[in-house]
């Protein structure tokens, strides 16, 4: 149910062009301090992984992981991706609140 949910809201988001996908993209969009949420998938490489996690740690954006780059591709109507910046603060928040709740349930 709440797999359904955060990726409705992604891709809700993406229709209202609050997401930047790609990964000089999504690292452009941290420095400038406009992405609210990061969302990467588990099978990124680790090359990836490092980058982008210390892009986040250092900016202070939440990184929000999700099982597979073709799920998170499903959910912005792309057939993969690995990594997504939510640029809007609401969408942001909702997306954390819900991938929080769906990694502890």
């Amino acid at each position: 149910m709440l797999t359904r949910q955060w990726q409705s809201l992604l891709g809700l988001a993406c229709r209202a062009r609050m997401t930047i996908s790609g990964e000089e993209q999504v690292i452009q969009s941290i420095r400038a301090k406009k992405a609210f949420a990061v969302i990467m998938a588990n099978d990124a490489s680790d090359r990836t992984k490092k980058t982008i996690s210390n892009k986040c740690n250092y900016y202070d954006v939440p990184l929000l992981t999700v099982d597979n780059r073709e799920v998170l591709g499903r959910a912005i109507g792309q057939p993969e991706r690995v990594l997504v910046a939510v640029t809007d603060q609401g969408f942001g928040q909702r997306m954390i609140a819900l991938l929080d709740q769906s990694t502890r349930g």
